[in-house]
């Protein structure tokens, strides 16, 4: 069982400038996730004109709010290249992300490979409180860890702004 959405929600609502978060994985095998990614490879596409087909008030709502109040959202993906079935569905539904403010980049996985990047995705809330998701080797969550000690939130800070730099916006890079 992963993180609950509410906690979550919790810790981004208590941001006052920013929240970025760091993804390196090509699958997840995230909980209520198949049936929407199935779907999608079996020919299923969002309206994305039909706002009631794809918003989500817990995630949708909840990056509209905070980023209405000021916090900027931000998301890179490293992901190799060509990318996987999975990568191709998540920049298709990315739209929902981008469209509630959001900001997403993407960077090709050969173009980090002088990075130091971490062993695990995260979260940086405020540029001080780290959160790891620590998922096994299938993609699923395994567990969260939390830290806010100084030197590895400026390591993630600096991480997630060296990919940042080289990301490619959403709007233009193709899957």
């Amino acid at each position: 069982m992963s993180q609950s959405l509410a906690e979550f929600a919790r810790l981004l609502r208590q941001c006052e400038r920013s929240a970025v978060h760091l993804e390196t994985r090509d699958a997840y095998a995230v909980p209520g996730e198949h049936p929407a990614f199935d779907a999608w490879l079996a020919g299923e596409r969002k309206d994305w004109n039909d706002l009631s087909s794809w918003w989500r008030d817990d995630w949708h709502g909840l990056i509209k709010d905070v980023t209405a109040q000021g916090v900027v959202v931000r998301r890179a993906r490293v992901v190799g290249e060509p990318v996987s079935d999975y990568i191709k569905w998540e920049h298709d539904v990315t739209f929902g992300n981008v469209a509630c403010g959001e900001q997403v980049r993407w960077l090709p996985r050969r173009q980090a490979s002088d990075l130091m990047l971490p062993g695990n995705d995260f979260w940086l809330f405020d540029e001080k409180l780290v959160q790891f998701n620590v998922f096994d080797g299938d993609g699923r969550w395994v567990h969260t860890d939390y830290t806010e000690r100084a030197d590895v939130a400026a390591r993630c800070v600096d991480m997630f702004a060296a990919v940042w730099e080289r990301a490619v916006p959403h709007d233009k890079y193709t899957v």
